[in-house]
């Protein structure tokens, strides 16, 4: 993402937290990403390091695992498209831009 967007100014990401049940911390940690729109956070929970308890209560996460069930997404990463599309696996910088414009 960061590279797309370095190139690329006219892109945006909107990031949705979406734990997968075989990753137990996963909920919390994002929580707490959530919590503190953090990206900082979001790299340190890809880099396995402990992150704090979330300071806040909120319900995006729950709502985005309710999302996800209505689209069928079941895995991650997953990318939406403003199209609809929906591109599940990761994607290189080079790759994800052809999706955008061939």
């Amino acid at each position: 993402m960061k590279k797309i967007v370095e190139e690329r100014k006219e892109i945006a990401f909107f990031i949705k937290m979406f734990p997968l049940k075989i990753h137990p911390a996963a909920y919390q940690k994002s929580k707490t990403i959530v919590c503190e729109k953090s990206l900082a956070l979001l790299e340190e929970a890809f880099e396995k390091k402990a992150l704090p308890p979330p300071k806040c209560e909120t319900t995006a996460v729950d709502e985005t695992i309710k999302l996800t069930e209505r689209l069928g997404i079941t895995s991650t990463p997953v990318s939406v498209m403003p199209d609809g599309r929906i591109i599940t696996g990761y994607k290189d910088a080079k790759s994800f831009l052809l999706l955008i414009a061939p």
